[in-house]
């Protein structure tokens, strides 16, 4: 099958699909910029620079990821790579999101071993986390956007019942999403059936 027969690469706003080599290196550029976390670094590759998904897309691929068992960005690199070159580009996104972080978490490791009491070493991992924090709102901020343009009040309502239940009340994540999965999809399908009435 070749990459450029992909749905995603014919609809427009979208850019040709990828080569295995293009998936390899932008999930490894993406790993290795992603201190703190590469969902930011991921959004802004794949919907951004590459033009690869549109911003629903994203969001839809990041949602579909919380159904699976496993860290979530794992999760996307699979998703994504095998929704264009198919199996061997989740796999293609899979490696170059987690080999080269891999290697040098190793040798870090190992520096660590030695040196992890050091104040300095301390002090500089918790500045890093502010910095992660605040890339985590950005990127929170921009997949926002398309709820907010398209003035989706349902979608921002269940948005918002959600953080309430977990960041708020403390309820468990798995119950949350066992209620609120159902009925954002059953919403979701009653607006979009009275639509096309």
């Amino acid at each position: 099958m070749s990459s450029n027969s992909s749905p995603a690469a014919q609809e427009p706003g979208h850019s040709a699909a990828p080569s295995l080599v293009a998936l390899f290196l932008a999930f490894a550029r993406m790993s290795l910029a992603g201190f703190g976390g590469v969902l930011v670094f991921a959004r802004r590759a794949i919907v951004d620079q590459h033009r690869w998904m549109t911003p629903d897309e994203f969001n839809e691929t990041f949602a579909l990821r919380h159904f699976l068992p496993g860290p979530n960005i794992v999760n996307l690199s699979m998703v994504f790579g095998a929704r264009l070159p198919g199996i061997a580009g989740g796999v293609s996104a899979f490696a170059g999101l987690l080999v080269p972080p891999t290697l040098i978490m190793t040798v870090l490791a190992i520096i660590y071993a030695k040196f992890g009491e050091m104040d300095v070493l301390r002090h500089s991992l918790a500045g890093i986390f502010c910095a992660a924090v605040g890339l985590l709102i950005a990127v929170v901020l921009r997949m926002m956007t398309p709820l907010l343009k398209k003035a989706d009040i349902v979608g921002l309502i269940l948005m918002l019942a959600v953080f309430a239940a977990i960041g708020v009340l403390r309820l468990r994540l798995q119950a949350v999403l066992l209620v609120a999965i159902p009925i954002s999809v059953a919403v979701t399908f009653l607006l979009r059936r009275k639509v096309a009435a």
